[in-house]
């Protein structure tokens, strides 16, 4: 009897082949590139370790498997998206609080409307009349000209060396056309006012510009641009050189000054010799006859 009780307490001690093989690892390591060939080792390791094979339902149990696999990994996709939009809303509502407010739709039309009709200081500067230069006229990007109340000077830049065989310059009544033979002309356009064309005349200075004078047919008037299209400048911001009102004849000399004293009483608010004279004359007259009413009478 002991030597049965021992034999049968070693044999309950010492495990079966059975169980022994049921515990037996799975060594196959996953391939995220190759998910078939990971299955395919995984059937192999059931097929040699267990029975399932030989189950006549086996294609259907592996489908449902795959099945309810599928539908799960839909699921947490699914609640995946759905957390994302939330998150994506919520972030979009916490921007829009930190954000400015949008300018009202008539705010913005008003702005549109300004910088269409230029009203910012840079469109007024470009739109309205220019300062003179030192010479009372304008520096171009491929030329300057600057003016006295009798000539007009030009001075067109051209490549150093250049021969006056290969200047075009046509000089009309009442427009000007100069540039380099073979090259679209620098300046073509009517001029501002007619002059003189037998007092007119064009050089080259130094092989490197050519300088034209305009003798104007209107003494007595500053030109506002040298040809039509070209920006305009502010005639009362013109400054002569005084040395020069010696030379004049007296008769242009005494226009010149009348112009120049008007230009600064315009830009300080204050009426010009001619409406001076004007109310000097209405004055004198209202002190012949004082029995009329003045009151309502206005200069013009």
């Amino acid at each position: 009897m002991a030597i049965l009780s021992e034999y049968e307490e070693e044999d309950h001690k010492k495990p079966s082949s059975s169980a022994a093989s049921a515990r037996k690892p799975f060594n196959a390591a996953f391939d995220p590139s190759d998910p078939l060939g990971f299955l395919e080792k995984v059937f192999e390791f059931v097929a040699k370790e267990s029975d399932l094979f030989k189950s006549d339902s086996l294609v259907a149990d592996v489908n449902a498997v795959v099945r309810m696999v599928k539908d799960k990994v839909e699921a947490e996709e699914k609640k995946r998206k759905e957390g994302n939009v939330e998150g994506g809303k919520v972030e979009k509502k916490i921007k829009e609080a930190e954000a400015p407010p949008a300018p009202k739709k008539e705010e913005v039309k008003k702005v549109e409307v300004m910088e269409e009709n230029g009203s910012g200081s840079k469109a007024e500067e470009e739109k309205g009349p220019r300062a003179p230069n030192k010479s009372n006229g304008l520096d171009m990007d491929k030329y300057s000209w600057g003016q006295s109340l009798q000539e007009v000077n030009i001075s067109v830049p051209v490549p150093p060396g250049t021969k006056s065989r290969f200047i075009a310059c046509e000089i009309k009544k009442n427009h000007l056309k100069v540039g380099l033979k073979g090259q679209p002309p620098v300046i073509d356009g009517e001029l501002y006012q007619p002059i003189k064309v037998d007092d007119c005349f064009w050089s080259l200075e130094d092989q490197k510009s050519i300088s034209i004078l305009l003798t104007k047919q209107n003494q007595m008037e500053w030109w506002k641009y040298l040809v039509k299209g070209e920006p305009e400048i502010d005639t009362q911001k013109v400054e002569p050189e005084n040395s020069k009102l010696a030379d004049l004849d007296p008769e242009t000399r005494s226009t010149v000054e009348k112009m120049m004293f008007d230009q600064r009483q315009k830009q300080m608010g204050l009426p010009t010799s001619d409406e001076m004279q004007k109310q000097e004359i209405l004055k004198k007259f209202m002190a012949e006859h004082p029995e009329m009413d003045f009151s309502r009478a206005k200069i013009s």
